[in-house]
C-alpha cells in the first residue's frame, strides 16, 4: 500500500501563507493534491500541517489530513521528522511518497510513470531530477579563485554534444518505509532517478520563484485550476496577497 504525504506548515516566512496563497486562482497545495489523487497510485493522499486553515482547504480538495505535532512543525524540523510524525499516527503503508507543495507543475502522469519505474526496478528510493546543461564552478579560497567542477574550459562542450547534469528538483520522493525506518533518510539503499521536464526545476521558495512558477503553471494548466476547488466559505483570509 502506498501513501502520498504533503508536508505543508503554516509558518512560511519568505511568502506568508505560501501553501494556500492563490496560484492562478487556486491555493498552491491543491496542485499536488489533485495530481496525486488523479494518478490512482496512492491508497491515501494526505496533507500534514499545524495550520487549521491549510487542513480545511486540503479536505475540501479531497485529501486526508493530519494535524502535525508542535515538535514536528518547528522551523528546524526536517521533512523526515514530519514523515515519522505522520507514520506514527496513521495506518501503516509499505511505500510513502513525500510530495513537495512547492513544486506545482507535477502531474498525475509523473506520479504514475515514477511509480512504474520504482516498482519495476526493485528500488528502495526514487528521486525526481531535471537534466540541465549548466557549467558549475566553485570558489576555492577567500581570494575569489574559481575552478570548474563539471567541465574543462579548454574543451568547452557544445550543448548537443553533452548529456548535461541531473539536478534534484525536489518535486517528490518515493521510499520504501522499511528502508526509511532503517536509515532515517528519505533516500537510501538502491535509488533510481525519474527525469522530469526542464520547467519543473522551479521550486517556490521566494517571490521571484512564485512569479516564475505562476507563468509556467499558466502555460501548462491554462485556466483549468479555477475549476478544481470551491473554497470553504469560512476561509476569508485565503487570497492572492
Amino acid at each position: 500500500m502506498a501513501h502520498a504525504l504533503i508536508l505543508a506548515r503554516g509558518g512560511s516566512k519568505g511568502i506568508p501563507k505560501k501553501n494556500i496563497k492563490l496560484l492562478n486562482g487556486v491555493p498552491l497545495v491543491v496542485y499536488n493534491i489533485k495530481a496525486a489523487l488523479e494518478s490512482g497510485v496512492f491508497a491515501v493522499v494526505a496533507v500534514s500541517s499545524d495550520d487549521d486553515e491549510i487542513l480545511a482547504i486540503a479536505r475540501a480538495a479531497g485529501a486526508a489530513t493530519h494535524k502535525r505535532s508542535p515538535a514536528a512543525a518547528t522551523d528546524t524540523a526536517t521533512s523526515e521528522v514530519g514523515i515519522f510524525d505522520y507514520l506514527e499516527h496513521h495506518h501503516p503503508c509499505d511505500v510513502l511518497a513525500l510530495v513537495q507543495c512547492t513544486s506545482p507543475l507535477t502531474t498525475a502522469d509523473d506520479f504514475r510513470n515514477a511509480w512504474e519505474l520504482f516498482r519495476n526496478s526493485g528500488a528502495d528510493g526514487l528521486v525526481t531530477v531535471v537534466r540541465t546543461h549548466r557549467f558549475l564552478w566553485r570558489v576555492e579560497d577567500g581570494g575569489g579563485v574559481a575552478a570548474p567542477m563539471n567541465y574543462d574550459p579548454a574543451y568547452r562542450p557544445r550543448r548537443q554534444d553533452w548529456a548535461g547534469e541531473l539536478v534534484e528538483n525536489g518535486a517528490f520522493y518515493l521510499m520504501k518505509v522499511a528502508s526509511l525506518r532503517a536509515s532515517g533518510s528519505r533516500l537510501s539503499g538502491k535509488i533510481v532517478a525519474y527525469e522530469m521536464p526542464e520547467d519543473t526545476l522551479v521550486e517556490i521558495d521566494s517571490l521571484v520563484d512564485w512569479t516564475i512558477a505562476e507563468v509556467l503553471a499558466k502555460a501548462r494548466f491554462g485556466d483549468s485550476p479555477t475549476s478544481w476547488l470551491k473554497l470553504p466559505s469560512f476561509l476569508p483570509s485565503v487570497g492572492s496577497e
